[in-house]
């Protein structure tokens, strides 16, 4: 199945175009190993869509995030990284070297329910980044 059969539906149900712009940027964040800063995503996105602007990706980036396609996070630098809406999951990310791994959404469903019983808001949904000192490090 390629990108455009995965998201055109998606981005059609939502009443809004499929454009070449959009498919380069789904199909860079679709195709990344993790996380990605814009930049990194203008540049893989700019090899299939060559006339494509860095204003655009920004944009765009900023569009899937408010339309549910895409998530964003802040990286331990503080920039934001984004990567492809699915399965809910968190990062741990190590002080030392920036090794990054990622979390199961279940360890935390537990903390998701005590938030909703005491705040009364429903369907909550985040992106936490955990910070520590991975096991090579510690050896160090």
């Amino acid at each position: 199945m390629t990108c455009a059969s995965d998201y055109a539906p998606r981005l059609r149900e939502l009443c809004y175009r499929v454009t070449p712009q959009r498919m380069a940027i789904l199909h860079a964040l679709r195709h990344s190993s993790g996380r990605m800063a814009p930049r990194d995503v203008y540049r893989l996105a700019k090899e299939d869509f060559p006339r494509l602007t860095e204003t655009t990706v920004y944009r765009t980036l900023d569009w899937l995030v408010k339309n549910g396609l895409a998530r964003s996070s802040s990286a331990s630098n503080g920039r934001l990284r984004y990567e492809l809406a699915g399965a809910d999951h968190h990062h741990v990310v190590c002080r030392v070297c920036g090794r990054e791994i990622e979390v199961n959404h279940r360890t935390s469903e537990n903390l998701y329910k005590v938030i909703e019983a005491e705040s009364g808001y429903a369907q909550i949904d985040s992106h936490m980044t955990f910070f520590g000192i991975c096991p090579a490090c510690q050896k160090l």
